[in-house]
């Protein structure tokens, strides 16, 4: 993939979040609590992706716990191959469907063809991890402010 120009909305304005597959999300919620000394932002279910989110702040970005809440769904059969993890990193940017278009443009693999209702107030669509040197990426804009 060719890096194109860097401007306009599509270019990253910053990590947005972390996402972690986590089996045993009440076990993850105690650890991070622990490790960051304070609890969650949020907890998100997104029923379309049949996931739980739960968010935690580090400094401007986030860490966000993935676990399944049914067995067919894309963090269940992440588990299942991989087990507990890195699932994805989500880039903030300005505009989710400009930023689709320009990394489709420069030849990454949308797995979201449009832009899609997130975790925690986000807009996002996922770009395939086979076009992005092996990690699942995410592209999220706000479009509610969400603690």
């Amino acid at each position: 993939m060719s890096p194109g120009p860097a401007s306009g909305p599509a270019v990253a304005t910053g990590i947005d979040h972390v996402g972690l597959a986590v089996v045993d999300l009440e076990a993850a919620i105690a650890r991070h609590t622990r490790w960051l000394g304070h609890g969650p932002l949020l907890r998100d279910e997104v029923e379309p992706d049949g996931i739980t989110a739960v968010l935690f702040a580090v400094g401007p970005s986030r860490i966000e716990l993935l676990a399944s809440r049914r067995p067919n769904s894309q963090v269940a059969r992440f588990l299942e191959r991989r087990g507990e993890g890195l699932h994805h990193l989500a880039y903030a940017v300005e505009d989710v469907g400009i930023a689709l278009a320009q990394w489709t443009a420069w030849g990454a693999t949308p797995i979201d063809r449009e832009p899609r209702p997130g975790a925690g107030g986000r807009l996002v669509a996922f770009v395939h991890p086979h076009s992005t040197g092996g990690v699942l990426v995410e592209l999220c804009q706000r479009v509610e402010e969400v603690p």
